[in-house]
């Protein structure tokens, strides 16, 4: 149908930039001229920047070809339609973990079971493949996993009820071709979780304390299993030894490779703020999960380990525990000193320590900030939470892992320490202010993205284990870890209650576009990486501890709830296509079919 030359095309551009998106494209069909106008760029532009309440100043993705595609792309590609609910665990889920291909996931809980799903039935439904029970080994339940990079191993965390009912962790290596059990190696404590380093080895920790409010934490480089030719060669390695004062202690260890920071799926370049802030010093460095091997010399290692720190705590005047540190977690180890010592021997112990650790650390890596002589950056970086001020995690440490460095061969037990250098630096160290809840890398290892819970401004802690109080506001922060600053602004719209003696790890995951996270307001958040925008809010009957994108497809989502169910979200896109494959051919309609998507469709977080 033609209409007739009634109004200018100027006159029916002003109309239709007062008018919702699906009234343009209703619009649209009228007639040829009506349709022309209907996708002209400013018009885009225009409803782009409204609808979505993005700043002017942002520009558009740069992947985009057109306003129209990227508002239809952010409409459409997002994945927050439900799909599948997935009942076989008893109890609360904790973490998701997607194979490298994407073919598989696992999935931890509070049922003490790891897991494994197969994502490529010809249906488009998962299903179970395995399921592995942790009882037997007296772990009290799962609560993290990651498959290695070749996806033959799975690597499972959990929390190991050892003699005394002490909760230190344990780390369990599994083959995903036989489902056998290759290794097991204890982790303490158990929330420094465990990663792999790379397809053959993994990194786990081990906690000493020699003071009341002093630990020293060490690291360690395990093989996933000891060939039967190599049973003479070493299979642990310590790979750094760190001082922790004012009761903090370091957990969530993670591993950053860099080797693409130069060419990023994304870049984040908020170039005006980045140099305005050059000097300011504030740098920030990305996380990275290890795991502790074990070894027919386990017990033997860790007590030379722990008499090693007492005597260098003894010789520089540091008072030796009071308490029998097999039977105590970190913060139970803490409280139940202070039962018996004054405030003013804590003060002294701290200052003590401080300068101990002054005196005999080794000083930093300076090549961390340093580029590579070939103009590449090749550097792997250890991550991980700790903090200076209180035993609530409120800093990220950054050490670099040097070549020499990724294999168990070479010097046992610090061999290669000269007396004068005890423990370890860190490189770098970033403070965030608040309580740290959650991270994760983007998939090329160039962001760090962190949730935390802010403390008030200018707040002052003078007592250690009486941190500020936390805001109920998750702020999710994104780090850049080649200059080491934050940029941009947080990402805020999900929300944590639970104080912070109390607080547990949310886990978040970054695709090449989005970024999502669970919440304790019983939602998942998806945003845009690029805009900085909430697109959607996914909904539980409970707790949203943990999400993962698919590797192979950011337009399928997982999340994982205390409602003891996993949900699996895709996209209105991909939906469509699944069912007009599984259907005849029809005669196209003219109207684009992702208007017909419905008005509930969480866009901008509204549910």
């Amino acid at each position: 149908m033609e209409c007739g030359p009634v109004l200018p095309d100027s006159l029916v551009l002003e109309i239709f930039l007062r008018l919702p998106h699906d009234a343009v494209l209703r619009a649209g069909l009228t007639c040829r001229q009506w349709l022309a106008v209907s996708r002209d760029e400013f018009l885009w532009r225009e409803l782009f920047y409204s609808y979505y309440r993005i700043p002017r100043l942002v520009p558009r993705h740069p992947a985009a070809v057109s306003w129209y595609r990227e508002f239809k792309r952010l409409f459409d590609c997002i994945p927050c339609v439900e799909v599948q609910t997935l009942r076989e665990h008893t109890d609360q889920v904790l973490h998701l973990a997607f194979s490298h291909r994407g073919h598989r996931f696992s999935s931890c809980s509070k049922d003490c079971t790891v897991k494994l799903w197969d994502t490529e039935r010809p249906d488009g439904n998962i299903s179970l493949v395995h399921s592995s029970s942790m009882r037997q080994f007296n772990w009290g339940y799962t609560q993290f996993s990651q498959f290695n990079a070749d996806d033959s191993l799975l690597l499972v965390s959990g929390v190991y009820l050892g003699p005394h009912h002490s909760s230190s962790g344990e780390i369990a290596v599994i083959s995903l071709e036989n489902y056998t059990l290759l290794s097991r190696v204890r982790n303490k404590p158990y929330d420094v979780f465990g990663c792999w380093l790379n397809e053959t080895h993994l990194i786990s920790g081990n906690l000493h304390w020699i003071g009341n409010m002093t630990s020293c934490s060490v690291l360690w480089l395990n093989k996933a299993f000891q060939d039967i030719e190599s049973e003479n060669v070493n299979v642990v390695k310590r790979l750094f030894k760190i001082q922790n004062i004012n009761a903090s202690t370091i957990r969530t260890v993670m591993v950053a490779h860099c080797r693409r920071h130069d060419n990023p799926d994304l870049l984040l370049d908020y170039e005006a703020q980045s140099q305005a802030r050059r000097q300011k010093g504030q740098h920030h460095h990305q996380p990275l999960l290890f795991d502790l091997a074990t070894s027919g010399s386990e017990e033997e290692e860790e007590q030379e380990e722990e008499e090693e720190c007492q005597r260098g705590a003894r010789s520089h005047g540091l008072p030796s525990p009071r308490l029998p540190q097999p039977t105590m977690s970190g913060l139970e180890h803490v409280i139940h000193s202070r039962k018996n010592v004054g405030q003013k021997e804590l003060e002294i112990e701290t200052q003590v320590a401080q300068l101990m650790g002054r005196a005999y650390t080794k000083p930093p890596d300076p090549s961390l900030t340093e580029p590579s002589e070939s103009g590449e950056e090749d550097k792997t970086y250890l991550l991980f939470t700790t903090g200076s001020l209180t035993y609530s995690p409120h800093q990220i440490g950054i050490k670099r892992i040097r070549p020499e460095q990724m294999t168990t061969s070479g010097p046992v037990l610090g061999e290669e320490r000269s007396s004068d250098e005890f423990f370890d630096s860190l490189d770098h160290v970033i403070d965030i202010h608040g309580h740290i809840i959650g991270m994760g890398l983007s998939p090329d290892h160039r962001y760090l993205y962190v949730n935390s819970r802010a403390w008030p401004a200018g707040c002052v802690i003078s007592d250690p284990m009486s941190p500020p109080p936390i805001a109920e506001e998750i702020d999710l922060h994104v780090i850049d870890l080649k200059s080491l600053r934050e940029e941009r602004r947080s990402l805020r719209a999900h929300r944590a209650f639970t104080p912070n003696d109390e607080c547990f790890f949310i886990f978040l995951d970054v695709s090449r576009d989005f970024v999502a996270s669970g919440a304790e307001d019983k939602h998942g958040y998806i945003w845009d990486r690029h805009y900085n925008i909430c697109l959607a809010r996914l909904a539980h009957d409970d707790v949203v501890n943990s999400v993962a994108f698919s590797p192979a497809d950011q337009e399928l989502l997982l999340s994982a709830s205390d409602d003891s169910t996993i949900k699996v979200w895709r996209s209105p896109r991909m939906i469509r296509l699944a069912q007009a494959s599984a259907r005849p051919p029809r005669p196209r309609s003219l109207l684009p079919s992702w208007l017909s998507r419905s008005k509930n469709s969480c866009i901008n977080g509204k549910p």
